[in-house]
C-alpha cells in the first residue's frame, strides 16, 4: 500500500500581490529624527535622552558606516511571500515592486504585511527586515556597541523583543507542519556572519523517557533525543543499505530552500538476508495544501517505481535550520507510514524515515546533518505512550557514477524553486568564508560517486541554481 499524504507536507507560496498604490510612510511606527537630533546621538548630553530604538533610525546607521544604500538589500519574507527593496541615500526605501518610497523599515513591513495578512496590526520593522539577510535590530546593537559601548543593551531592543517572537511565529508557518516552530532555533543566512537571531528560543531535545503518557497541551513539535536499539534491549531487526545517489539527490533537494520538503525513498526489501536497499530518492515537487498537485506528484512516483521495479522503503523530509531530530508529529507520522507500509497481509517490512538537517548552525563544517531512524512501538502495557525513535544503523554504498536519473531529478528541483521566495540564495554567504554555493558543493562532495567526472556534470546544475537569482 502506497502511503498517501506526504507530498502535501511541504509549503511554498506564490509571488507578493501587487499592492494598491498608498501614502508614503502612512503606517509609519517608528519616529524619524531630525539631522541635528541624529548627531546628538554620539555626544554626551544626547546619550540619556536618545538612547533608544527610535533614535536609531537608517539614516544614522548610513552616516555611521554600519550599512551601505543598494539596490535590492532590504527584504522581508513574511508568511511565505518575500519582498525586496532599496535602500535609498536619504534613508529611505523603495518597494522594488511598484517603486513606492516609505519614510522606515516599520512604514514598508506594515504595509506590505498587510496585503498577505489584513488583519496584521503593525510590521515589526526593524525585527522583520533584514539588510543582505540579517536582521535590522542586529545593525541597532552593533550601533550603540561601536559609539555607546557603556550604554544598557537592554534599550537598544525596547519593544523588539516581543516583535522578533510575533516574526518568528509568523515565519513558521511557512514551514511543513511536522516541525515549523524549529525555525526559531535555526540560523540566519545572511552576507556578514552565522550569528544567531536575537530572540532566538532553542529547541532543546528531550529525553524519550521523561515524555511519559500522551498529553494533548504538549507542544507537538518537542524535539525527542533517539535511542539506541541496544537501550531498550533490543536488536535492529533489519540491515540498511543505502546509495550514495540517494544522500546526493535528498541532500540537493533539502539545500535548496528555507522551507521543509519531504520526499519518498525506492528500493527493496529481501526477506531472507533482512536487508533494506535504498536506491533511489523521489523528491515531492508539490507544496503544503496543494492536494490536487500532491496527488498527482504520488502518482508520478508510483509509476516511476513500478517502472524501476522498486518497493516504496520510506521517505525523508527537512529540518532546515534545526536539528535533525524526530518531533512529537514525526514519530506520529513515521508510526503511520511504517503501518501502511507493511499492510495487512505482507508480514514484516521496514519502513525508513530520514530527517536533513542543511542549515543548523550546530553542524560541524558544511556538511548536513542525516539522520536515519525507526520507530518502535510502545510497550503494550503502555499503549498511551509516544512511539520510541531509535537510531538506525546504515551501510553507506559509494555508487560508481551519478546517473542520469538523479541528475535529471535536479534539474527539474532547480526549475520548481526558480522563482520561489524560498529559494536559498547562493551568492551569500553562509559564514564569513563560505558562500551558500560552497556550502552545498562542500556537503555534497560527501557523496561523491567513485567516478569523478560527476564533478563536472555538478557544475552545469550549480550554474543553474546561480543563475536562478
Amino acid at each position: 500500500m502506497f502511503p498517501m499524504g506526504m507530498a502535501e507536507r511541504t509549503r511554498g507560496s506564490e509571488p507578493p500581490l501587487s499592492p494598491q498604490v498608498v501614502e508614503e510612510g502612512a503606517e509609519e511606527e517608528e519616529e524619524e529624527l531630525s539631522g541635528g537630533e541624529e548627531s546628538d546621538l554620539r555626544t554626551p548630553s544626547g546619550r540619556g535622552s536618545l538612547l533608544t530604538r527610535r533614535g536609531i533610525t537608517l539614516r544614522v546607521l548610513l552616516k555611521d558606516g554600519l550599512v551601505e544604500p543598494g539596490d535590492g538589500v532590504l527584504s522581508i519574507h513574511y508568511l511565505g511571500k518575500k519582498f525586496v527593496g532599496d535602500l535609498l541615500n536619504d534613508g529611505k526605501i523603495r518597494w522594488v515592486e511598484t517603486g513606492q518610497i516609505f519614510n522606515s523599515p516599520s512604514a514598508w513591513a506594515t504595509h506590505c504585511k498587510r496585503l498577505v495578512n489584513p488583519a496584521k496590526k503593525s510590521g515589526c520593522g526593524w525585527a522583520s527586515v533584514r539588510y543582505r539577510g540579517q536582521k535590522l535590530v542586529q545593525y541597532k546593537t552593533s550601533w550603540l556597541h561601536k559609539y555607546q559601548p557603556s550604554a544598557d543593551m537592554s534599550l537598544v531592543s525596547e519593544g523588539e523583543d516581543d516583535e522578533m517572537g510575533d516574526e518568528e511565529e509568523e515565519e513558521g508557518k511557512t514551514a511543513v507542519p511536522t516541525d515549523d516552530k524549529n525555525r526559531k532555533n535555526k540560523p540566519e543566512l545572511h552576507d556578514i556572519s552565522l550569528v544567531p537571531r536575537r530572540g532566538d528560543r532553542e529547541r532543546i531535545p528531550v529525553r524519550y523517557c521523561t515524555l511519559g503518557t500522551r498529553d494533548a497541551a504538549r507542544d507537538p513539535h518537542t524535539l525527542v533525543e533517539l535511542s539506541a536499539f541496544s537501550a531498550i534491549n533490543r536488536f535492529q531487526p533489519f540491515n540498511v543499505a543505502v546509495s550514495s545517489n540517494v544522500l546526493l539527490l535528498m541532500d540537493f533537494h533539502c539545500h535548496l530552500t528555507t522551507s521543509e520538503v519531504v520526499g519518498y525513498l525506492g528500493g527493496r526489501w529481501d526477506t531472507n538476508t533482512q536487508l533494506l536497499t535504498v536506491l533511489r530518492a523521489f523528491p515531492c515537487r508539490t507544496r503544503l495544501a496543494d492536494r490536487d498537485s500532491a496527488s498527482a506528484v504520488e502518482e508520478e512516483i508510483c509509476q516511476n517505481l513500478f517502472m524501476r521495479g522498486l518497493s516504496l522503503v520510506g521517505w525523508y523530509h527537512s529540518h532546515p535550520r534545526g536539528p535533525a531530530l524526530p518531533s512529537l508529529q514525526d514519530i506520529d507520522s513515521q508510526m503511520d507510514h511504517q503501518l501502511r507500509l507493511q499492510g495487512s497481509s505482507n508480514g514484516f517490512q521496514p519502513c525508513l524515515g530520514i530527517i536533513c538537517g542543511p542549515y543548523y548552525h550546530g553542524n560541524q563544517g558544511v556538511a548536513s546533518t542525516i539522520t536515519p531512524f525507526w520507530v518502535v512501538p510502545p510497550p503494550e502495557q503502555r499503549p498511551n505512550d509516544y512511539g520510541i525513535p531509535v537510531a538506525v544503523e546504515v551501510t553507506y554504498v559509494q555508487d560508481n557514477f551519478l546517473t542520469s536519473d538523479v541528475l535529471n531529478e535536479m534539474m527539474l528541483l532547480v526549475d520548481f524553486y526558480r522563482a520561489a521566495p524560498d529559494l536559498v540564495q547562493f551568492h551569500q554567504f553562509w559564514c564569513p568564508d563560505t558562500t551558500m554555493m560552497d556550502k552545498i558543493k562542500g556537503s555534497l562532495s560527501g557523496h561523491a560517486p567513485k567516478d569523478q567526472a560527476y564533478s563536472q556534470i555538478l557544475e552545469h546544475v550549480y550554474n543553474q541554481l546561480i543563475n536562478t537569482h
